[in-house]
């Protein structure tokens, strides 16, 4: 099985800036965050062809700067829109046979084309991982599986205390992540998504999700927790279990543990997914993979300026252990000279909205 990627690049109100800037074209070993992504997606067999969505002369020059001369696969950019949501299913509709660059709508028997939605600023992204994710989510009975890591492979990115390693080391920053409580242990989020886009029912809820991610904003909680509420799909149960897994992660971030356990005793991961089902009117499911790399992104300067200097260090380490879990990539890394012109619509509108 073979699936497009589509990597989200775009840089508009909802993005979060780093440094000022958009986080696709921070650097990092002297490529770009959304080249590393691209890079990686180069090694994963289970990708057929990758296409970027941001705003499409800048994409261009700094993918042709960071890969040229390093792409086997097919690689397109593709003007940003007015949203995530929009960028997501417009960048879907154009890498639909034929489509072209104006795009089309499915057709009958392509609803069930899946597609592999990852985002930009994830450098530390193992192939392995992603070719594990697209695999174990094949498999599954759903239109839509979300990639989930555990909190054990998460703690070689922590900040490590001095003496921690070789005699007398230095204490090491450290990036500290947070997790979705349930049931089955803490996870987190790993940037993976694999999607038929015509089989989500209410895609809408999509952007509502992305504008308020960020939930230790209580201002983004009760926005999310009035439209789960609002929604005839969604209801009362739904913010239910919202309303339990977001006050298992306030007792986790404060130490309580042990209340934080009893509380997420009540969310299995079955029950979840059956309420995210309800809410995006789809079959959804979680994958959980072992790497850990998927769902090390960037979110603010702090994070960019501890990746910088721990970086090499962690993409050597990252490396061993992915491999020792999952074996060594399936394909090569750059092996080929092939070069695959980038193209963009320039007759579409660079609308300077977000998508990453």
């Amino acid at each position: 099985m073979q699936v497009p990627a589509i990597v989200a690049a775009g840089d508009g109100r909802a993005s979060r800036a780093v440094y000022g800037d958009n986080k696709a074209y921070l650097e990092l070993a002297g490529r770009s965050l959304v080249a590393h992504a691209v890079a990686a997606l180069q090694q994963v067999p289970e990708v057929s062809e990758v296409w970027v969505v941001g705003n499409a002369p800048r994409l261009e020059a700094v993918l042709r700067r960071d890969l040229e001369g390093r792409l086997s696969k097919p690689l397109t950019v593709v003007p940003q829109f007015r949203n995530l949501l929009e960028n997501v299913w417009e960048t879907y509709r154009r890498l639909l046979p034929g489509a072209g660059p104006a795009g089309r709508d499915p057709e009958e028997g392509e609803s069930d084309l899946p597609v592999l939605y990852l985002s930009s600023d994830i450098p530390l992204a193992s192939p392995q991982e992603i070719s594990a994710f697209i695999r174990q989510g094949a498999e599954l009975d759903c239109d839509y599986a979300l990639g989930l890591v555990t909190e054990e492979s998460m703690a070689p990115f922590y900040p490590q205390p001095a003496g921690q390693g070789a005699a007398g080391q230095e204490p090491k920053p450290g990036i500290e992540m947070a997790y979705f409580n349930l049931a089955e242990g803490r996870v987190r989020q790993s940037n993976l998504h694999l999607v038929r886009p015509p089989r989500l029912g209410k895609r809408q809820y999509i952007q509502e999700m992305y504008e308020n991610r960020y939930q230790k904003q209580l201002g983004n909680a009760l926005h999310l927790a009035w439209t789960i509420v609002s929604d005839e799909g969604g209801g009362v149960r739904v913010l239910f279990y919202y309303t339990l897994m977001h006050l298992a992660g306030v007792f986790d971030r404060h130490g309580w543990r042990r209340v934080a356990d009893a509380t997420r005793r009540l969310l299995p991961i079955a029950r979840v997914e059956r309420a995210v089902s309800a809410l995006l009117d789809t079959r959804f499911r979680f994958v959980v993979t072992e790497g850990g790399g998927c769902a090390v992104d960037v979110d603010n300067d702090r994070d960019y300026d501890v990746m910088r200097e721990r970086f090499d260090e962690w993409r050597e380490s990252h490396a061993r252990a992915v491999e020792v879990r999952y074996g060594p990539p399936a394909l090569p890394a750059e092996a080929a000279t092939l070069h695959v012109q980038l193209w963009s619509d320039r007759s579409s509108p660079d609308a300077g909205e977000e998508g990453s």
